[in-house]
């Protein structure tokens, strides 16, 4: 028995084993063929499905006609589940063909683009065209794709790390110029992210645009399809050849694999050229996200087209992920992670689940991820942080964190958080481990702050953020911490909590021998003391800090 997805709005006639007739069933939008023989693993062998009617429009416009400048235009987007609309198929996201010819018989003024490469234009009679299109790599479903209009083709092509990739734009003539202008950005971003995500995939073939009348964009294989040449949107559908269709998101509840990253990278490439951008557009994806308090990543509904698409979770907050991967991770490792990602001989040309990701990321960097994703991705909504910060010293901060959430799925967000002090024109932006609420920090800044914020460059997706300066009240005994002690390199030394404006700190030798003295000026109770050690021998020292009212001894190891 084999089984092909297509609606019922289709009428199947026959289907056919060379010239034998096979018995089917179409219902429930499948197609039920009983082979006339056993087939087995491994042997080739074909059927011919006879079909007719007018698809149904599912989706984002699973097969749609419209028109521009007066001229029609047909052209299919299938993603998630249109395909079957239109075409026998495995409709899933579990098996690739691993190849795909696309003949379209249609009146001669036209011209029909599809995946892969182009195999002839024939005329048929004196008003047709057979136009026909082969593909040679493994391709989902919803990637296949057609569109007949009077296009006007553009030529063009990229040098990247493996060779010269043809490019071709299939545009209306009304727009040409427009394309000619602006095709230079796609051709600079192909040798961009050839660079960063490793070879172009389908360096075989070519890659290419075609136009259609949808305000978006769909990243079909080798052929994305696109509105207009917005350098946003060019450029998140060219990061879908390596997200998306390289590796496929192996369930709809995975989408952000696809979108996620592509929003990401596309906004990558922006802030790359334009600097100026950055954080604006930061500040604008993060307002988005947070407004409303709620929605996981993870998308909780699949029957859902707008869930699985929700621009809020499943492309914003989703490229948020990633922006939170990179800071965690740091460039090196997290750039490794996703290139052993993307070329892992299991995942390649298939299909991947959030879990596969996690695994290569974990590797490159050495960190576990369990919980940042069982917060972040499975998780809803996002922290809050209040920072009460004081000077601590003449040259330090002391300071506690708070955080509250948006919503009850998680009650803290465990994350490395980014606080910058600033001086005039000096600056120190310190990462603290935060692990609960109300946690304390002690921080040499080097210089005596005046103001503090809360990751000043917007890696996280937090919102409402509040930083208030407040009073350091000495309280408790006087106390001395040497870190690292036994001391391995340069040392520093934390007085907190002693009276007066200064202290004289000693530094002797096991002999009672007094080998440096300074005096140190306390902000608050508190100094941070950096004394070079670098030239005294191995063996035990003693830390003397002193002033009119208190005395403390502290050993040192060195």
């Amino acid at each position: 028995m084999l089984v092909l997805d297509l609606s019922e709005a289709l009428t199947v006639d026959s289907v056919k084993n060379g010239n034998i007739q096979l018995a089917f069933t179409h219902t429930r939008d499948a197609v039920e063929i009983s082979m006339n023989r056993t087939v087995m693993a491994g042997e080739r062998d074909s059927v011919h499905i006879y079909y007719r009617g007018v698809p149904p429009n599912n989706g984002f416009g699973s097969f749609a006609q419209r028109f521009h400048s007066g001229v029609p235009v047909m052209w299919s987007l299938s993603e998630p589940y249109g395909s079957m609309d239109w075409w026998p198929c495995k409709n899933g996201l579990n098996d690739k063909a691993d190849s795909i010819r696309v003949s379209i018989l249609h009146p001669s003024q036209y011209r029909a683009a599809s995946n892969g490469m182009l195999q002839f234009e024939t005329p048929v009679g004196t008003d047709q065209t057979l136009t026909q299109w082969k593909h040679r790599y493994p391709i989902a479903t919803y990637l296949v794709c057609f569109a007949i209009t009077n296009y006007t083709v553009l030529q063009h092509s990229a040098t990247l790390t493996n060779g010269v990739l043809p490019m071709y734009s299939y545009c209306y003539p009304e727009h040409v110029n427009f394309f000619i202008a602006e095709i230079q950005e796609v051709l600079d971003q192909l040798v961009y992210y050839d660079r960063w995500f490793g070879p172009y995939p389908f360096m075989n073939e070519r890659y290419g645009h075609v136009q259609f009348s949808w305000s978006g964009g769909m990243e079909h294989q080798t052929m994305s399809f696109i509105g207009t040449l917005d350098e946003t949107l060019v450029a998140h559908e060219l990061v879908h050849q390596w997200f998306g269709n390289k590796v496929t998101c192996g369930s709809w509840e995975d989408i952000w694999l696809n979108e996620g990253f592509a929003t990401h990278f596309s906004i990558y490439w922006m802030e790359e050229k334009y600097p100026l951008t950055r954080l604006p557009t930061r500040r604008a994806l993060i307002d988005n996200i947070t407004m409303e308090p709620g929605g996981s990543v993870k998308v909780d509904d699949t029957t859902s087209v707008s869930r699985i698409f929700s621009a809020r979770l499943s492309y914003y907050k989703g490229a948020y992920l990633v922006y939170m991967l990179r800071f965690m991770l740091g460039e090196e490792a997290f750039f490794t992670g996703l290139r052993n990602y993307l070329n892992d001989p299991a995942l390649a040309y298939g299909f991947a689940r959030t879990p596969q990701l996690v695994q290569h990321l974990e590797r490159a960097s050495g960190k576990n991820l369990t919980t940042f994703f069982r917060q972040w991705f499975e998780g809803e909504g996002y922290p809050t942080y209040r920072l009460q910060w004081s000077k601590y010293g003449l040259t330090g901060a002391r300071f506690q964190l708070h955080q509250t959430t948006s919503h009850p799925s998680v009650s803290f967000y465990e994350m490395p958080v980014p606080i910058q002090f600033v001086s005039g024109n000096l600056r120190k932006t310190v990462v603290v481990d935060h692990r609960f609420s109300g946690q304390t920090f002690i921080e040499q800044i080097g210089f005596t702050p005046d103001s503090a914020f809360i990751d000043p460059e917007l890696w996280l997706l937090s919102d409402d953020n509040v930083v208030e300066e407040v009073t350091y009240i000495v309280s408790g005994p006087p106390t001395v911490q040497v870190y690292p002690n036994p001391v391995t390199g340069p040392v520093q030394v934390v007085l907190q909590n002693f009276q007066g404006n200064q202290v004289r700190v000693s530094l002797f030798n096991n002999l009672g021998q007094r080998l440096m003295q300074r005096s140190v000026s306390l902000l608050n109770g508190a100094a941070f003391w950096q004394p070079n050690l670098n030239d005294l021998p191995g063996g035990v020292y003693y830390l003397e800090v002193f002033n009119a009212s208190e005395r403390q001894v502290h050993k040192i190891i060195k």
